[in-house]
């Protein structure tokens, strides 16, 4: 065993993921919320011994006493294996203790919910939930009854994006109310590494805010043009001068074009914005994939006055719709990469990316079992093509169920476009409507200021006529499925092979230029992996203004967390012994081993 992580099969009592967690918010609030989970905390005191006692051993006899099936290899045997490898991975998840959940505060701190999310429900006004609705949506999420959900007064036609995914169980890695805890080591508390979202009047929140005006007004300039745009210059400086902007910063801890809606992680900042992997052109079996989509027209914006506002937060149709541009292009600017992301299948880019890897031809990851000392034999249901694609899939709705649990069980964190109407009240003298503030920092930004001057606006202009999905802000689905997805690939893929020969698309998205930079050959496996991550959030929150940036960086490591514990469990399944090495987004290493 090379580590202490708990993603060793070998030693599931070990110590797990300890996350990274951005700076804590003022006042958390831990989360008081019984309901059926809470039989975990008492299955988490069962020792596995008297798990097996309990409940394998009859089974197993039971097993063993029925006579043999002609032409079932394996016969009872078997089966006692398969139900012992079920048990044995059921105990070691059930042991582990849940994380005292932390909340912000705002929903205490606001009561008439104006800083949380509350979209669709019945709404009195510009950011005022109606009170007898706001009171019977909090008491669905506390219940998690279907009876109690179809209660909640709904303010139009549009409806609530799958609350009940929040209340869901899985079979294969951690439940969702356990993922983000440590297993207790010498008494110590578990560890939260789903930290609470920072509240919505806190310099963070501005600032991330600040973020979103700048990528509203930068929706239409490729990112090729960033170095030379006026635009991103001013968005640069005026990120740099934010102490709590938590984006990636050069060596004098500037913000500069090239880092601008970046992510900070491994390889990340290396080569192009974009990732090779969603870029570099492909195929589907026989079907050729260009890897050009249909994304939407420019300078096309969305909820930018009271009305239209309004009409959206009730779920009342605006009668607007997207207007996509029937040329199909290169992602290549904010508003194609959240075009893509507003359609996608919610894996679909990582699906992409496995294809990519494997027309690229990237050596398999060096603990592959069948990578050295295999001369007869190759993998396919398990460590080949059809293992790695089902995997991709099959841990994203997984991780998906988990994080809806954050969202609407836990956090209930409102969406950037709530943000931008507390500007709006701000700014024509309605505050007191509400009780809810943002920071002075994004009243007084530039990034305001200019929007206003350019759109006559001082909401936050949205990329999709409805603005963002009918769910809760944090964590966001796109990231966690980010975050599991690759951490999958890195499961089977080399992570430190170079990409050769990198591109970048044109500034009009028409076509792929040679990537020259002086770090072409730094481009890896893995740095486009995370960077793809942050590309496919990013697109569904900065880019479109429908997520914050502290949604996306917590949830690709809640996805990545997910993924390993799913994995754990993976590995006891296969017949093939093996012990592999991934690179986590932080750069740490994780040992997934069944030897």
């Amino acid at each position: 065993m090379q580590n202490n992580d708990r993603s060793t099969v070998a030693n599931p009592s070990a110590e797990t993921l300890a996350l990274s967690s951005p700076q804590p918010p003022d006042q958390p609030q831990p989360l008081t919320n019984p309901h059926r989970r809470k039989f975990l905390g008492q299955m988490g005191q069962m020792s596995a011994a008297l798990a097996v006692g309990s409940l394998a051993a009859p089974q197993l006899a039971a097993a063993e006493a029925k006579p043999q099936v002609t032409g079932n290899p394996g016969g009872n045997a078997r089966a006692a294996e398969a139900f012992a490898v079920r048990l044995a991975a059921a105990t070691a998840e059930a042991t582990i203790p849940i994380p005292s959940h932390q909340t912000n505060g705002d929903a205490q701190r606001y009561p008439d919910g104006s800083a949380n999310y509350t979209k669709c429900v019945l709404q009195d006004g510009i950011d005022r939930v109606n009170p007898n609705a706001y009171a019977l949506y909090l008491k669905a999420a506390a219940s998690g009854s279907p009876e109690d959900w179809a209660n909640v007064p709904m303010g139009g036609t549009r409806t609530l994006n799958g609350p009940q995914g929040a209340y869901a169980y899985t079979l294969v890695g951690t439940d969702a109310q356990q993922l983000g805890s440590s297993p207790s080591l010498a008494n110590q508390e578990p560890e939260v590494v789903v930290p609470a979202p920072p509240p919505i009047a806190s310099a963070q929140a501005g600032t991330e805010m600040i973020e979103h005006y700048w990528g509203a007004l930068l929706r239409d300039t490729a990112f090729i043009d960033y170095p030379t745009s006026p635009l991103a210059a001013a968005a640069c400086a005026e990120l740099t001068a934010q102490p709590t902007y938590t984006g990636p910063r050069n060596q004098y801890g500037q913000v500069t074009p090239n880092l601008l809606f970046r992510g900070g992680n491994p390889g990340e900042t290396i080569g192009p914005y974009m990732s090779q992997l969603i870029t570099t052109p492909t195929t589907f079996g026989a079907l050729p994939l260009p890897m050009q989509f249909i994304t939407y027209l420019p300078g096309i914006n969305y909820m930018m006055d009271p009305v239209t506002y309004q009409q959206v937060q009730n779920g009342i149709s605006t009668g607007l719709l997207d207007q996509p541009d029937p040329t199909p292009r290169y992602l290549h600017n904010g508003r194609g990469l959240g075009g893509y992301t507003h359609v996608d299948v919610l894996y679909e880019a990582f699906f992409l990316a496995y294809l990519t890897l494997s027309s690229l031809n990237v050596p398999l990851n060096p603990g592959n079992p069948y990578v050295v000392g295999s001369f007869n034999q190759n993998g396919f249901g398990t460590f080949g093509g059809p293992d790695f694609a089902a995997s991709v899939a099959d841990v994203s709705v997984r991780a998906l169920n988990a994080t809806w649990f954050q969202k609407w069980v836990v956090h209930n964190r409102n969406r950037p476009e709530v943000g931008g109407a507390l500007v709006y009240l701000a700014k024509t003298g309605q505050s007191n409507s509400v009780q809810a503030r943002v920071n002075q920092n994004l009243l007084n930004s530039q990034a305001v200021k200019q929007t206003y001057e350019t759109f006559d606006t001082w909401f936050l202009p949205q990329a999709f006529p409805e603005g963002s999905p009918a769910h809760p802000a944090y964590p966001t689905g796109h990231g966690t499925v980010a975050g599991a997805c690759i951490t999958v690939l890195k499961f089977f893929y080399d992570g430190a092979y170079v990409i050769p020969n990198p591109t970048q698309p044109s500034d009009d998205g028409l076509s792929l230029l040679p990537y020259t930079g002086a770090d072409a050959g730094q481009i890896t496996v893995n740095g486009e992996l995370n960077k793809l991550a942050h590309n496919i959030s990013f697109g569904h929150g900065i880019h479109a203004g429908i997520h914050w940036r502290s949604d996306t960086d917590i949830s690709i490591q809640v996805g990545e967390a997910f993924a390993i514990s799913y994995l754990q469990d993976k590995a006891r399944t296969y017949n093939e012994k093996f012990t592999i090495n991934i690179t986590k987004i932080d750069g740490t290493i994780a040992t997934i081993s069944n030897q």
